[in-house]
């Protein structure tokens, strides 16, 4: 019993991961797509976006999805994207 909910849980944390990964390109299109619109930001404003986004597409790449999605969240708060 006790080997079940292990495997169960094991399943779930692997699924919550899979979550994550396909959520991270959701973020980078939004960033994207704020940026072809040409935001009213700073030049310091834009280099921070850019870098944050170039970030948070290497963070995803290298599966670490949590990081990534923080970083792409802190670009989109710079872009006031809800």
């Amino acid at each position: 019993m006790k080997l079940r909910l292990f495997v169960v849980a094991i399943g779930l944390m692997l699924a919550a991961g899979n979550a994550f990964a396909f959520h991270c390109p959701k973020e980078m299109k939004k960033i994207d797509d704020a940026l072809a619109a040409k935001p009213n930001i700073t030049a310091e404003q834009m280099a921070e976006v850019k870098r944050l986004r170039a970030e948070g597409e290497a963070l995803h790449k290298q599966g670490k999805h949590q990081e990534s999605l923080d970083t792409l969240g802190k670009a989109e708060k710079i872009l006031n994207i809800q």
